[in-house]
C-alpha cells in the first residue's frame, strides 16, 4: 500500500487491496483445482459487494444467512446461491426459495415445516439439513456452533430418518479460525456419527471457519481430506469460508483527534472498538497497529480509545517510535472480514468509508456515510 494515498482518504476508512484479495482467491483457486471440490462466499463474514466482480470468476456463488443475504447474492454475484438459516420464517420462504440453488435446514422440525412448499416453489432446489457432529477444536466457546446445548444443527439422536427421500445433502460448520487438523477431527467424528447416511447424499457441505489463506496453514493436508472424503463417498463436497477470503486484505485507518492523559496517555480516534471493530471485544483479540509494538516495547505508549460514551471503547495498549500528534493516522490492520458486516452507528457515530486500491495502485472510494444513514435505520 501506497502510504502517501492514505491521506487522501476519508477517516475512518476501510481500504481493501485488491491485489491481496486476488493472492487469496489464486490459492483457493489451486486447492479447487487439486480437488474438485466448490467453493462459496460466506456473506456473514465478507460482504463487501463491490468486490464481486474480482470475486466471482474464482468461486461457484455465495452462502447466505438469510432473505436478506441471499438477495445480496442473487442480485449482486449471480451464481449458485446457499442458504441456511437457524430458522426460517413463514413470511420469507417463498421467496428464499426462489433465490437459492441450496436450502439447508436446521432442524427436522423446520425441514417438515418448509421443505415441500419450498420445493413446489422452486423444483430445482437441493434440500440439505445441516446436522452437528457434537465435536469442535473452536477456540471460544463463543464461536463453538457444537458446543453444549447449542442450537446449531442435528445431532444424531434428533437425526429424523423419514427425511432421506427428500434430503440432497448434509452440511456441517464446526471450525473457528482453524487448521486442517481440526478439520480432520471433526471429519472424523462426523462419518463415525453419519457415516450411514452419506453415500445417499448428492452433496456434503464442510462450513467454513477453515484458516486457508492464513500463513501456516496446511493447505496440501486440506487438499488429501477432500479429495480422500470425494474419493471414499463419490460425492460432491462445498466448502464455504468467508474470512479466509478476506484475510488480510486490507486495513481500517483512523485518526487521532485528541490526546489525553489519565494515568497512561491515551488517544482518541475518529473511529471505534465498540461500532467498527466489536470482535476486539467480543472475542476479544488484540488488533494489529501498524508500526506499534506492545505497550513499553517502545518509547512512547498510548491507550488507543475509540469515540463513543462507552467507557469499554478501547482497542489496546500499543507503543510507538515517535510521539503521536492530533492527525497521525492509526492503520489497524486486517480489517476487511468480520468488521464491515458488523459495524453499526452506536453512538450516532459515522461508519467508516469504504474504498479499494486496484491492482494498478489507484484508489477509488466506493461509499462514504452519512447522517441520513443513521437517521434512516431507525424510524
Amino acid at each position: 500500500m501506497n502510504e502517501k494515498n492514505i491521506e487522501t482518504l476519508p477517516s475512518p476508512c476501510w481500504l481493501l487491496e485488491e491485489k491481496r484479495l486476488i493472492e487469496n482467491l489464486e490459492l483457493i483457486a489451486h486447492i479447487k483445482a487439486q480437488t474438485g471440490a466448490k467453493v462459496l462466499l460466506a456473506l456473514k463474514g465478507f460482504a463487501l459487494w463491490k468486490s464481486f466482480n474480482t470475486i466471482r470468476p474464482y468461486l461457484e456463488g455465495c452462502c447466505a444467512s438469510g432473505l436478506h443475504e441471499a438477495k445480496l447474492a442473487a442480485e449482486e454475484f449471480g451464481k449458485e446461491v446457499h442458504t441456511y438459516s437457524p430458522a426460517f420464517k413463514e413470511e420469507e420462504i417463498a421467496e428464499i426459495a426462489l433465490l437459492s440453488h441450496h436450502l439447508v435446514f436446521n432442524s427436522p422440525a423446520q425441514f417438515k415445516r418448509f421443505a415441500e412448499k419450498a420445493k413446489t416453489i422452486n423444483p430445482d432446489l437441493s434440500l440439505g439439513l445441516r446436522i452437528n457432529p457434537e465435536f469442535s477444536a473452536s477456540p471460544k466457546e463463543i464461536y463453538n456452533p457444537c458446543g453444549l446445548y447449542s442450537r446449531l444443527g442435528t445431532t444424531l439422536k434428533n437425526f429424523d430418518e423419514s427425511l432421506l427421500q427428500e434430503l440432497d445433502g448434509l452440511h456441517f460448520h464446526a471450525l473457528c479460525e482453524q487448521d486442517s487438523d481440526a478439520l480432520e477431527a471433526v471429519l472424523k467424528n462426523f462419518e463415525e456419527k453419519f457415516g450411514a447416511y452419506i453415500p445417499k447424499m448428492k452433496w456434503i457441505n464442510f462450513g467454513g471457519g477453515h484458516h486457508i489463506t492464513r500463513k501456516g496453514y496446511d493447505v496440501e493436508k486440506l487438499i488429501d481430506l477432500i479429495k480422500s472424503f470425494k474419493e471414499r463417498y463419490n460425492i460432491e463436497v462445498y466448502l464455504e469460508p468467508g474470512e479466509a477470503i478476506g484475510w488480510e486484505t486490507g486495513p481500517l485507518i483512523a485518526s487521532v483527534l485528541d490526546i489525553v492523559h489519565n494515568g497512561i496517555d491515551i488517544a482518541i480516534l475518529d473511529t471505534s472498538a465498540e461500532a467498527h471493530m466489536p470482535d476486539t471485544i467480543i472475542m476479544p483479540y488484540r488488533a494489529e497497529v501498524r508500526g506499534a509494538a506492545e505497550a513499553g516495547e517502545k518509547a512512547y505508549t498510548y491507550r488507543l480509545g475509540g469515540n463513543t460514551c462507552l467507557a469499554g471503547d478501547i482497542m489496546g495498549d500499543y507503543s510507538f517510535d515517535t510521539p503521536l500528534k492530533i492527525g497521525d493516522k492509526i492503520i489497524f490492520e486486517d480489517q476487511m472480514h468480520y468488521t464491515m458486516v458488523k459495524a453499526t452507528t452506536f453512538n450516532g457515530i459515522k461508519l467508516p468509508s469504504i474504498a479499494i486500491q486496484r491492482v494498478d495502485g489507484s484508489m477509488e472510494i466506493i461509499r462514504e456515510f452519512k447522517y441520513e444513514d443513521f437517521k434512516n435505520r431507525l424510524s
